[in-house]
C-alpha cells in the first residue's frame, strides 16, 4: 500500500489531522465586527478562488491521506451560486459533512442538507436582542436568522450556535445565552475573542474561560455539570442539570486545545493552512491546476505545524501586534 493511502497526516508532535475546513468564499452577507474590518475586504477575480470541481478534487486527496470530516466555511459558504452542487459532490465521499453559516440562508438549503445527510450545522449567534446584534453583524437580518434556527430545531439538526463574547457588547448575555439551552436541544458556545488582521483586537474586550465561568456559576451553582469532552473537542462542555440543550466555551486565548488539534483549513484560494494563527500558507490550488501531485505539499504543510498557535505560545506573544497582525482576516481564512 502507497504511503498516501497508509499513513495518516501526522505533524511532528504526533497530531494526527483528519479534519477539514474548507473556505468556500471570502464573501457574506454580514459584516460582523470581529471577522470583517470595517472598511472590507479587497474583492479578488474570481479565477483566483477554487472552482466546483477544483474543490472536489482536492477535497478527494485530502480524504486518501485519512480526512474523515470535512466542514464547510466561509465568509458565508450559502452565498456561492455553485453551494448546492460543492454539497452534493462532497457528500459523496466517505466523509462527515458540516458547515458554518450565519443562517441567512438555511431555509433555501434545508432539502440540500437533508437530500446530503449534512446534519451538523454551526450558526453564529452573538446576541439574543435584535438590535444589539444587529449591530454587531452591521446588518438587519435577526429576525430571519432567528427562523432559521427555529427551523432546524424543528427538523432535528444537530445545532452549535456560537456567540464571541465581547466585554461592554454581548458579556451581560452569558446567561441568557444559557437559558437559552433550557428548552431546546442545541449547543451554545462562547468563544474568546481572538486577534485577526482588522478587527482592532484588544484583550481589554475580551473575556476569558475563567470570568465567563464565574459568571454562570453564581447564577447556576451546583447546577453546573461538566460534561465529558472528546479528544479533539475545542470546547469545554456543560450542562445545567435540568436543561435539555448544553454549553461551552472555547478558550483559545486563555487555555488553548492546540495539544489536541486534529485541523487543516483550506481557503477559498486554495492555500493551506495549519493552524488559524498561522500567517504561513502552501498553495495547493495552483500545483492542483498544474496537474501536479499535492500530496508532498499537504504532507510537508502539517508536518511543519508549530506546536502551540502557530508558535505563539504565550498570551504575551499572542497580544504583540507585530506577531498576531501578520495574519489574513477571520473572512480571508474561514470560520
Amino acid at each position: 500500500m502507497s504511503l498516501t493511502q497508509s499513513t495518516p497526516l501526522t505533524d511532528q508532535f504526533g497530531r494526527v489531522h483528519d479534519y477539514l475546513r474548507i473556505s468556500l468564499t471570502e464573501r457574506c452577507n454580514l459584516r460582523c465586527v470581529y471577522c470583517m474590518p470595517e472598511e472590507g475586504i479587497v474583492l479578488r477575480p474570481k479565477a483566483h478562488f477554487m472552482k466546483t470541481d477544483e474543490v472536489i478534487g482536492i477535497a478527494k486527496e485530502f480524504v486518501k491521506l485519512g480526512i474523515t470530516k470535512i466542514r464547510l466555511t466561509g465568509g458565508e459558504p450559502l452565498v456561492r451560486n455553485d453551494a448546492k452542487e460543492i454539497i452534493e459532490g462532497l457528500s459523496k465521499l466517505p466523509v462527515s459533512l458540516a458547515i458554518s453559516t450565519n443562517g441567512i440562508l438555511v431555509d433555501k438549503f434545508i432539502d440540500t442538507f437533508k437530500a446530503c445527510d449534512l446534519r451538523s450545522i454551526n450558526l453564529s449567534l452573538d446576541s439574543l436582542k435584535e438590535e444589539k446584534f444587529n449591530s454587531i453583524t452591521r446588518r438587519n437580518d435577526f429576525a430571519k436568522i432567528r427562523s432559521n434556527i427555529e427551523l432546524l430545531l424543528q427538523e432535528n439538526f444537530h445545532l452549535k450556535l456560537n456567540a464571541v463574547i465581547m466585554k461592554g457588547v454581548n458579556d451581560d448575555e452569558i446567561i441568557d445565552f444559557v437559558e437559552f439551552t433550557k428548552d431546546k436541544n442545541v449547543h451554545f458556545r462562547f468563544i474568546e475573542f481572538m486577534p485577526f488582521n482588522g478587527n482592532k483586537w484588544d484583550w481589554s474586550k475580551g473575556l476569558s474561560f475563567k470570568q465567563m465561568m464565574e459568571k454562570i456559576t453564581s447564577v447556576y451553582g451546583e447546577r453546573v455539570i461538566k460534561l465529558k469532552d472528546d479528544k479533539n473537542d475545542t470546547a469545554k462542555a456543560f450542562q445545567i442539570n435540568d436543561h435539555k440543550g448544553t454549553f461551552a466555551v472555547i478558550s483559545s486565548v486563555t487555555n488553548p486545545f492546540c495539544d489536541t488539534c486534529n485541523r487543516i483549513r483550506l481557503t477559498a484560494d486554495g492555500k493551506i493552512k495549519n493552524c488559524l494563527f498561522s500567517n504561513c500558507e502552501t498553495d495547493l490550488l495552483t500545483a492542483f491546476r498544474s496537474g501536479e501531485n499535492i500530496t508532498d505539499l499537504i504532507r510537508e504543510s502539517i508536518w511543519h505545524k508549530k506546536a502551540v498557535r502557530a508558535g505563539m505560545d504565550t498570551f504575551e506573544d499572542l497580544s504583540d501586534p507585530e506577531l498576531n497582525q501578520q495574519n489574513r482576516n477571520m473572512i480571508s481564512i474561514g470560520g
